[in-house]
């Protein structure tokens, strides 16, 4: 596919694009309002929508059928949207193969064939014959029962793994042999949010919360509680080993590597943990605290007999490393073994050695350090991008990286660590030219004078003319960095001429601590102002301009798009919220939400943060009257971390509201969550619908 045929009159766009190929204007499902009302600090707030809440009710089925039915008549209409889907394919359809990992006297490893909606996990015995161990296309007929999590018992010999079905949060894990691949136990059922770590051979620690009253996909889940299930026993029998007394919404367990220490981690928000240890290797003992407050980020990296080293932004806000002994492991006693940089670091273990990946303005710089806090050397990579992996068992001779960047597929290197060289393991073959595409990362001014990273990929030869078609991707919350790394549909995207821009926004992990915090609770709105500032820069550089420009992000960066799209509808032609946050007055009502309040607070924190929030909740900010950008909104019905009636009202709320001839539509895909587990046919679908209404919406009719 070659570049994009533009519309010899973009003005005429949709509208006269639509009457050449004579599409009815839009009528949209009409959608009841309630009088329902809250109160919040004396200030009533109306929630006209607030049935869609109920996900059971055969009501709000009978809306999503009807709005999907607009949604998908529309879609068809465009008429080179299935020219994309067949790129997309086409383009997907080559053999991914993960980085190996060795229990048990077998090697395994993940591969996908190209199309398979789920990968498959291999494994090759000492022979080197490989078999298939698990296949999650075989689970379910519509292949959306997925793989979640794999855990090996300490000798390889039992295995734990999650399935999800619909991709729903709630798991069930079941037991087999793995020699023989049969069952070894009677499957956990209602498990969520946990990892699996096994003590010995016996049994599993896991976490879950009691099913809630009401939906499942939607009640609130408040007290996560950390178990042990001893092979051969019941579930019901199983032993809380935390979060019983103490109530907290987030609780993981995972054993050492040497079998000897249970560390446990809790909190009550996504960021800042309790930090605990018990020594299993003595029967009944306690468990001692590490740290005991909820104010910073703490880990246990590893531990060599009884020293332990951890991970920690206390009194360093991009994380440091520090050693202690496990019998006195409180902070005072804490010492400097990596001390912190000027860079975020996120580190590793495998082969005796600690690696310490740092984030150098999003890109990777690895450097790899003995257990004594010697330097050994810094890593040479391939290329500038993003460098994963870098761990296993001590035992082990050889380790596994991957890099990749937004123009270079994931390639997984084997390391060696004594030697210090990278050889290639897994090259994807894939039907993409990347030396006919260039990434560039700028540094533009946010409305604060706070200067913000943008990397901006496309084809080499690029003309600055202000009518590129452009995805501005953004997140911004929660610690989480947006790193470079290569996606099949953005591929499509960049062949077909487009740009695909990601901002680093506040709020992100980025630049550390500092950095996550200036875009919370109050300051939330430099936020939403980084990536208006990075619209702004793309026009006045001339990479596109509004008429060109679509704005994309997913869960908090759907609350990312929909606060911009609200509070800037002329920024941009077209705007793509998917699975967002956009009720942000009633977020922490649902699941597990409450979690969420570092990022926002809530709206019963404070009358001053009620009336921040009110004032960029994008539900409670559509204006009658207004143009809004084409808009795309993106969910899933089984949706059980964001809830689908964020996304619901806000698509309600826009076509009650919303005037001019822009489509605001919602596309809901049925039997799917929040995104993990999705099958790849689906995600095919999604990415080209996607990728077909925003070139429509910004006037062009045709792809060569």
């Amino acid at each position: 596919m070659k570049k994009i045929i533009l519309v010899m009159a973009v003005t005429t766009s949709i509208a006269s694009f639509s009457q050449n190929q004579k599409m009815e204007p839009l009528t949209y499902p009409e959608t009841k309002k309630t009088a329902t009302v809250d109160t919040y600090f004396g200030t009533e707030v109306n929630d006209p929508y607030r049935w869609l809440e109920d996900d059971k009710s055969a009501e709000t089925a009978a809306w999503v059928k009807e709005e999907n039915k607009v949604t998908f008549d529309y879609l068809s209409k465009i008429p080179f949207r299935n020219k994309i889907k067949e790129r997309m394919e086409k383009l997907w359809n080559y053999e991914k193969i993960s980085a190996p990992f060795k229990e048990g006297g077998y090697t395994y490893f993940y591969k996908n064939n190209g199309l398979q909606n789920q990968s498959v996990l291999y494994r090759t015995d000492k022979s080197g014959k490989e078999e298939v161990f698990l296949d999650p296309n075989t689970f379910s007929k519509d292949a959306t029962t997925s793989l979640d999590g794999v855990s090996f018992s300490k000798d390889g010999s039992k295995v734990a793994y999650s399935v999800s079905k619909a991709g729903s949060d709630w798991r069930t894990v079941i037991f087999i042999d793995a020699k023989t691949k049969k069952e070894i136990d009677t499957p956990l059922v209602d498990v969520k949010f946990s990892g699996l770590s096994w003590k010995g051979n016996e049994g599993i620690f896991y976490s879950s919360y009691e099913k809630p009253k009401g939906s499942e996909l939607s009640a609130k889940t408040d007290q996560h509680k950390l178990y042990f299930h001893q092979l051969g026993t019941a579930q019901k029998t199983d032993l809380v080993i935390f979060g019983d007394k103490e109530k907290r919404r987030y609780v993981g367990g995972s054993v050492s590597e040497d079998d000897r220490y249970l560390f446990i981690s809790a909190a009550n928000s996504t960021s800042g943990n309790e930090l605990y240890l018990k020594d299993l290797s003595k029967p009944n003992s306690a468990i001692i605290p590490i740290v005991s407050n909820f104010d910073f980020d703490v880990d246990v990296l590893d531990n060599l007999g009884s020293k332990l080293y951890i991970l920690t932004n206390i009194n360093a806000p991009n994380k440091r490393i520090v050693s202690v002994e496990a019998s006195n492991p409180g902070t005072e006693n804490w010492v400097d073994f990596i001390p912190e940089t000027d860079n975020v670091l996120s580190p590793s273990t495998g082969a005796g050695y600690i690696f310490a990946t740092y984030m150098k303005d999003a890109i990777s710089l690895v450097k790899q350090y003995d257990f004594k806090g010697t330097l050994i050397r810094e890593v040479t990579l391939p290329g500038i991008g993003t460098a994963s992996g870098f761990g296993g068992k001590a035992k082990d001779s050889e380790l596994y990286f991957s890099f990749t960047n937004y123009t270079t597929p994931a390639t997984i290197y084997s390391y060696n660590p004594k030697e210090g060289k990278a050889t290639v393991y897994k090259k994807p073959v894939v039907d993409f030219k990347s030396e006919n595409y260039i990434s560039t990362q700028v540094f533009y001014t946010s409305k604060d004078g706070t200067k913000i990273p943008m990397i901006i990929t496309h084809k080499k030869g690029l003309k600055l003319e202000g009518k590129n078609p452009t995805i501005l991707y953004g997140y911004g919350g929660f610690n989480i960095s947006l790193t470079p790394s290569f996606s099949i549909a953005n591929a499509v995207w960049l062949e077909m001429g487009g740009i695909y821009a990601v901002a680093n926004l506040r709020g992100g992990g980025e630049y550390g601590k500092k950095w996550h915090d200036a875009g919370t609770k109050l300051q939330k709105q430099n936020v939403f102002d980084d990536f208006i500032a990075a619209a702004q820069y793309l026009i006045a550089e001339k990479y596109t301009s509004s008429d060109f420009l679509a704005i994309k992000g997913g869960s908090n960066g759907g609350l990312l798009v929909g606060a911009v799209m609200t509070q800037k509808p002329e920024l941009m032609k077209v705007a793509l919220p998917a699975v967002g946050v956009m009720d942000m007055l009633r977020y922490h009502t649902f699941t597990a939400g409450a979690g969420w309040a570092y990022d926002y607070g809530t709206a019963e924190d404070s009358k001053e943060m009620f009336e921040y929030i009110k004032g960029y909740s994008p539900v409670q900010n559509v204006k009658m009257g207004t143009k809004y950008p084409a808009t795309l909104v993106t969910t899933g019905d089984h949706d059980d971390r964001v809830v689908p009636a964020h996304s619901f009202k806000f698509a309600a709320e826009l076509q009650a509201k919303h005037v001019g001839p822009n489509p605001v539509l919602i596309r809901i895909e049925t039997n799917a969550g929040h995104g993990a587990g999705k099958p790849v046919s689906k995600t095919i679908e999604e990415a080209s619908d996607i990728q077909a209404f925003t070139l429509f919406n910004m006037g062009f009719n045709s792809l060569p």
